[in-house]
């Protein structure tokens, strides 16, 4: 069942991620492939919670850690939810999304045309205020390490589950930027669709 919810909405609580579902990590990983054709049925809210938990939820509820990989544990990134009715920043500690445009945004995270009809667009942004005592140089690096490895993680989950997807750098960064509303500090890396395969 799809989600729906009141555009005039701050903030959507996502249901608890289901933590004992899906298949093993080897034949998770023997499935693991990129995929650029859509079914434009919407993801819900379940799956949803579970794919953003997948990739840069809370583990680790003692110390706030996350199921990715941080250099320094400045859990730089940020990952922004592009959907039909709306986009989201992923809050990992409330594990809720809190609405950053009512405007559908697919399109404008990334120039191939599928973008626009997928269910759910995933766009990884590095605030390079968090990197403290980091020099430019590393706050690149390392930014873009994290990165990869919270699109692996996405990558793992929907293999797991039987969901197309695709890790994309095709983006026009600087008319998503003033779209998200992002500052300075704030860089797109890359971006990430996800859905349903056509059957």
């Amino acid at each position: 069942i799809s989600f729906s919810f009141a555009q005039d909405s701050n903030s959507i609580q996502l249901p608890s991620p289901q933590t004992e579902i899906g298949k093993t990590l080897m034949q998770t990983l023997k499935l693991r492939k990129s995929s650029r054709e859509f079914d434009k049925k919407q993801l819900p809210l379940q799956e949803l919670s579970n794919l953003l938990w997948a990739a840069n939820g809370i583990n680790r509820s003692e110390s706030g850690k996350r199921t990715a990989p941080s250099a320094m544990n400045w859990q730089e990134v940020d990952i922004y939810v592009a959907m039909q009715n709306g986009t989201y920043l992923y809050n990992a500690k409330a594990h809720s999304l809190i609405l950053i445009s009512a405007k559908d945004l697919r399109e404008a995270t990334g120039t191939q045309s599928f973008v626009k009809k997928a269910p759910v667009n995933l766009v990884f942004v590095v605030d390079g205020k968090r990197m403290q005592n980091a020099s430019e140089e590393d706050k690149v690096l390392y930014g873009a390490t994290d990165v990869g490895s919270v699109a692996q993680n996405v990558y793992l989950y929907c293999a797991s589950q039987g969901l197309a997807v695709v890790v994309r750098g095709m983006v026009d960064r600087a008319m998503l930027t003033k779209e998200l509303k992002l500052n300075k500090d704030q860089k797109i890396i890359l971006a990430q669709t996800v859905g349903y395969p056509i059957q």
